[in-house]
């Protein structure tokens, strides 16, 4: 940058926003982060941080390097460069969300200066950043591609991953033109230590949803091979291991109680919505799905067979779920497979606690949960204790110690010698 200050915007300060706007703030730019939360934005002046990947030090390091959160779009009228990095969920008609995304872009195109260079991180589906992002900025008279250029990168946020920071990870890009992508390579390249240049903005777009989609269609088929296994009395997770000693032509994929957060519930169904309006049918992907959504059921028929095996009616019996969050250690309970699991509990008459040391409270469709203490004994109480996220502050042996049964679906317990451990 040859030593100047440039400005860089980046609008939504969440789980992606937040430590891209770090990231640009340590290469040297001048950051202004834009979130439409306002308890957000003062959290973040306070020199404080409200996500569990960010600490304290990093945000206030960042203001005292100029770093300025704002409500105000109207502070990115200098910005040379602005990252749009707001939420993209499904409707409840499983058809993507865009609203955030044309929020953004209509209250941009109505501020940003001429030349400016503007990114899309958010999730989407094909083809979005030519559909919604550039008529917003062409409504506004620009001339895409010569004095405003539009590029999409998507984000690869994995919370709770302590192996690599924003900045290791490769960032793929494409622009809407030739030019968008020279102008979006020249902004990320201080900040991230890989680019990864593509041929187009919906290229980009789709490199996102096949990374996300790979995942869910291979953690559907161990899922059904957990259910087959099970059938067959055969540790499903023994055969991964064995099967993973293969050094070629293999990759291990896990079982679990189904698929939860952000990305891999959400992004498949981005594809096979855009898929069929071409009307083309998306088989492979969609039947994946089904399975996927399908496990909390097999959980609970588990869980209701254990109970019955210890003497106990399912009506009668108490339950406590360990771990709440739809990863390890993360907060973010969005998608969680805990929801459906406690829900389908609920339904059966079944008396449900839960313990998760980062969700202190957890609201179903129908009640509202607070953690529950594991001192002394207390899993003894129930009649199951199904571990659902195997969070690392959890005292896993303290539980298995107590329990009259644990049933296990992410094998985070050694159930060598242990009788009362059963896993998924």
């Amino acid at each position: 940058m040859n030593g100047s200050r440039e400005q860089i915007g980046v609008v939504g300060l969440g789980y992606v926003g937040l430590p891209l706007a770090l990231a640009f703030t340590r290469a040297g730019y001048e950051v202004v982060g834009v979130d439409i939360d306002e308890q957000r934005i003062e959290t973040l002046r306070g020199g404080k941080s409200y996500l569990t990947d960010v600490t304290d030090d990093a945000v206030a390091n960042a203001l005292a390097e100029g770093f300025r959160p704002t409500t105000e779009y109207t502070e990115l009228s200098d910005a040379e460069g602005v990252s749009v990095c707001v939420p993209t969920p499904l409707r409840k008609t499983g058809t993507p969300e865009m609203s955030y995304v044309a929020d953004a872009v209509e209250r941009l195109a109505a501020v940003v200066p001429r030349n400016c260079t503007v990114v899309l991180e958010s999730t989407v589906y094909p083809g979005a950043t030519e559909e919604v992002v550039v008529p917003a900025f062409e409504d506004e008279g620009y001339l895409i591609g010569k004095d405003l250029f539009l590029a999409f990168s998507p984000e690869r946020i994995d919370p709770g991953n302590k192996e690599y920071e924003p900045h290791e990870i490769p960032k793929v890009l494409g622009g809407v033109t030739e030019a968008c992508g020279d102008r979006a390579e020249a902004l990320y390249t201080p900040v991230f230590d890989e680019l990864v240049r593509v041929g187009s903005a919906t290229e980009a777009e789709l490199v996102k949803l096949l990374e996300n989609t790979f995942r869910a269609v291979n953690i559907g088929l161990i899922n059904e091979l957990a259910q087959i296994a099970h059938e067959l009395e055969v540790d499903i997770w023994s055969v991964v291991d064995a099967a993973s000693t293969k050094p070629f032509g293999f990759m291990p994929f896990y079982p679990g109680p189904g698929l939860g957060g952000h990305c891999i519930p959400v992004d498949p169904t981005f594809l096979s919505w855009k898929a069929n309006q071409h009307d083309i049918e998306t088989r492979f992907i969609d039947l994946a799905d089904k399975i996927n959504r399908e496990m909390p059921r097999h959980v609970v028929r588990r869980i209701t067979d254990l109970v019955n095996d210890n003497g106990v009616a399912l009506p009668d019996g108490r339950v406590l779920v360990v771990g709440v969050a739809y990863k390890p250690d993360v907060t973010d309970t969005r998608e969680s497979p805990a929801h459906d699991v406690i829900q389908l509990l609920e339904k059966r008459g079944v008396a449900v606690d839960y313990h998760d040391p980062h969700v202190p409270v957890f609201e179903t469709d129908s009640q509202q949960y607070e953690s529950v203490s594991l001192t002394g004994a207390e899993p003894n109480a129930y009649d199951c204790a199904v571990v659902l996220t195997d969070h690392s502050a959890l005292d896993i042996q303290q539980i298995v110690d107590s329990a009259t049964v644990v049933f296990d679906t992410r094998n985070a317990v050694d159930e060598t010698g242990r009788e009362n451990v059963v896993r998924l």
